[in-house]
């Protein structure tokens, strides 16, 4: 039964035998290059699109019980390790890219949140959302989806935590603090309601996110069909020892979320790529993107910044050799 859940539900293997069979009778050669790019790019377009409105229909549903108001007052009811734990859980069911996060992270510092919390949350938030874990496993396997999450998780609540005893409170701009937030209950929805608002939020995240999704499958595409797999293991495979440094550095100055990164992984995997490399890059996309890193500078001073770039990178750089190394031992 899990297999049937992975390989036609998940992967949708279905879906790319009638891709081929439709290519085929338009006379398109899927063993040439452009046959195998048409297919994969046409394949990972619909099978994205499908999980991407499913998976945005039931996290927004569940999000609909957590608004920032009821977040925030869940948040103040602890205190210490505790508390970016459960911060790094809330950013699970949260919005799919960092810049998205970062209101509502700089409404939890103005609630009077400690900074080691709301960063907590701000790293897991685009980094391990449970839109994530289903698009890892119907990549990777559920094995590796989980640990992934796992780990972001961890380096969620280490980098929060160490943030936290660094003391950099006093990094956040002053507006931040100071900023007032309506203090009032969330609104109670009906069924009715939180359909509507699963929806809507649907249609919105659709038309952000699609045009990524459409430059990530054309990366992916080439890179699956154009470029000799030797230059991918030279580069990203175990010959480079910093091959994870490297995928880490690249990934920082794109902007996409994890339905952009997906295809691009999937294809540098398939040429040989190391999976923890391959995740590196993954998680340096979502979680530093520049868009948003621009914008938190605007809620935090150069220090502090710099502080949380570096807790990430770090954090990135060592799940990624972890996952190496583990590659040929558990996977």
């Amino acid at each position: 039964m899990w297999s049937f859940v992975q390989d036609q539900l998940l992967k949708m293997t279905w879906l790319n035998e009638v891709i081929g069979k439709v290519l085929s009778l338009f006379g398109i050669d899927l063993s040439s290059r452009l046959g195998g790019s048409l297919q994969f790019f046409f394949f990972d377009i619909i099978k994205i699109t499908i999980l991407l409105c499913v998976l945005i229909f039931a996290i927004s549903y569940i999000q609909s019980y957590f608004p920032p108001e009821r977040s925030r007052r869940i948040l103040s009811r602890f205190d210490g390790l505790t508390a970016n734990m459960i911060s790094a859980l809330l950013g699970t069911i949260t919005p799919f890219c960092s810049c998205s996060s970062i209101p509502l992270f700089m409404g939890f510092t103005s609630a009077g949140l400690s900074v080691g919390v709301t960063f907590s949350f701000l790293i897991s938030s685009p980094m391990v959302d449970l839109g994530s874990l289903i698009l890892l496993m119907s990549i990777f396997g559920s094995r590796i989806a989980i640990i992934y999450v796992i780990l972001g998780l961890v380096i969620a609540v280490i980098g929060g935590s160490l943030i936290e005893k660094l003391g950099m409170e006093k990094y956040v701009e002053d507006f931040v603090k100071t900023a007032r937030v309506a203090n009032r209950e969330p609104e109670t929805l009906s069924y009715q309601d939180r359909l509507h608002f699963a929806k809507a939020q649907v249609s919105e995240t659709f038309k952000k996110v699609f045009p990524y999704i459409l430059i990530g499958v054309g990366i992916g595409a080439v890179i699956h069909n154009w470029i000799p797999e030797n230059w991918i293991a030279m580069v990203l495979g175990s010959r480079n020892p910093f091959g994870v440094v490297l995928a880490t550095l690249i990934g920082i100055p794109m902007y996409a979320d994890i339905f952009g990164s997906i295809p691009v992984a999937e294809a540098l995997l398939d040429k040989g790529a190391q999976l923890g490399t391959i995740l590196s890059f993954m998680m340096a996309v979502t979680t530093l993107s520049l868009p948003s890193l621009i914008m938190l500078r605007r809620a935090i001073k150069p220090q502090l910044l710099a502080t949380f770039i570096a807790v990430c990178s770090v954090g990135i750089i060592v799940v990624g050799y972890l996952f190496n190394a583990l590659q040929t031992i558990i996977f």
